[in-house]
């Protein structure tokens, strides 16, 4: 015997051996439960344990499934590989990121385009991907790429293909038009089929592990700058093994055969047809944006823009606000388009009021009084106490308004009962026969 045999049986290796071969014995009741338990080796030890009172440890349970080969996979297959000629195709896709924007932590959707021949990649991101910023991303990248390819790959998206899937796809009309502009057209690959569009599925987690790493993003307008930045001199300029070259120079030769951009690239915006609420607001998408509150009640005209809401009133633009891209509930006003309203002690004083106060302290005081007391702005009842300043006497006034201050007394009845008693022996004659 060996040595190494000898310090096993001295250890107890061999009692553990002999313990294993005991727990193997349970091997016809562990394939008898492991497909009822749905695969799951804790609810089997659980059985195990609870019906046929065999404590089997959770590690050789495991091993006991491994050698008898019930979580064999099958055998992978060999994967082939496509091949493009020069400007034949470009692959685009989309994948939810998390990254820190703004301090916060948020998931925004990842959208990438990729052609097929050189490997050059364009990359931006977005708070959710629907047709709107699909055309508005496209756009970007065919600027990017200063030219489209004939053919784009995509998967079996509801953002582009209108109904079915895969070769039977039918695209949305929108899209087909869209595509058009740029001489291209999409191609959705068979569902389950992901590798035939992998040049730009590989790619994503490339970005999410070098370029979201250990960097944090101020603003919408930030991160896309800098993923564009992180293309240009990481993504585009590291030489690729299997081209044997950086992308920037395979899409030197892939450019000339590229379908060149058309003369006029219209811009991408969506039109809504909006009513200015009373308060003087058009709302897009929750956010509330200012209108001139002379449109209260009219319709108007929304073009919504990835960055930019335009408000126009039969045809003419009256007003323009920055889109506020990732907020909700959120409200912009623009300088000019809402007189302030002054409600309570806000409100600037009346003529009646002007004419009333800045003469006699004690007047002042008794008008202060007398608003505070009525409910509203006060102005018939300031009208009458100015009706009566102007009909008696301003010694008899003041003395009728003093007393009546000094009482808090603010019935203009009574304050003229007042008034007349003052003014009874210079003008009239109340004196008994």
């Amino acid at each position: 015997m060996s040595r190494n045999t000898v310090r096993s049986a001295i250890k107890g290796r061999r009692q553990e051996r002999d313990k294993k071969c005991r727990h193997e014995a349970a091997e016809p009741l562990i394939r008898e439960h492991f497909v009822a338990c749905k695969h799951n080796a804790v609810r089997v030890q659980e059985i195990l344990a609870e019906q046929y009172n065999q404590g089997i440890p959770y590690s050789s349970l495991t091993r006991i499934v491994r050698d008898m080969g019930l979580r064999d996979k099958e055998p992978s297959k060999r994967s082939g590989s496509y091949e493009f000629a020069a400007g034949q195709e470009m692959q685009h896709d989309t994948s939810p990121h998390r990254l820190i924007l703004c301090g916060k932590k948020i998931t925004a959707q990842c959208a990438s385009l990729t052609l097929g021949y050189c490997r050059k990649l364009f990359v931006q991101y977005y708070p959710c991907f629907t047709r709107f910023e699909a055309k508005i991303f496209l756009t970007d990248a065919f600027l990017y790429m200063k030219g489209s390819c004939n053919r784009c790959v995509i998967d079996n998206t509801s953002v582009i293909i209108a109904r079915g899937s895969g070769p039977d796809a039918v695209m949305a009309p929108e899209m087909e038009a869209f595509g058009r502009i740029f001489a291209t057209t999409f191609m959705a690959h068979v569902i389950g089929d992901a590798d035939r569009k992998a040049k730009v599925e590989r790619n994503f987690h490339y970005v999410e592990n070098n370029f979201l790493a250990g960097r944090s993003f101020q603003s919408w307008a930030d991160l896309n700058r800098q993923a564009r930045l992180w293309c240009d001199q990481t993504a585009n300029a590291k030489p690729k093994r299997s081209l044997g070259m950086s992308p920037h120079e395979a899409y030197v030769l892939e450019k000339p055969h590229l379908n060149p951009l058309p003369a006029h690239i219209p811009p991408v915006y969506k039109t809504l047809q909006r009513v200015v609420d009373i308060s003087g607001f058009v709302t897009v998408d929750t956010n509330r944006y200012s209108a001139p509150e002379t449109l209260c009640g009219q319709k108007v005209e929304v073009l919504k823009s990835f960055e930019h809401i335009e408000v126009y009133h039969k045809h003419r633009k009256v007003a323009g606000h920055e889109r506020l891209i990732d907020k909700k509930d959120g409200k912009v006003i623009a300088k000019g388009h809402h007189k302030p309203i002054f409600k309570g002690k806000n409100r600037p004083p009346c003529k009646e009021e002007q004419s009333l106060t800045g003469r006699y302290p004690i007047l002042d005081g008794y008008v202060a009084g007398l608003k505070k007391s009525t409910y509203g702005s006060g102005r018939r009842k300031l009208q009458k106490l100015l009706d009566l300043k102007r009909t008696y006497p301003a010694e008899a006034f003041q003395k009728g308004v003093e007393q009546a201050l000094h009482y808090g007394l603010y019935d203009l009845v009574r304050l003229e009962n007042l008034i007349l008693r003052f003014v009874a022996g210079d003008f009239f004659n109340l004196q008994d026969e």
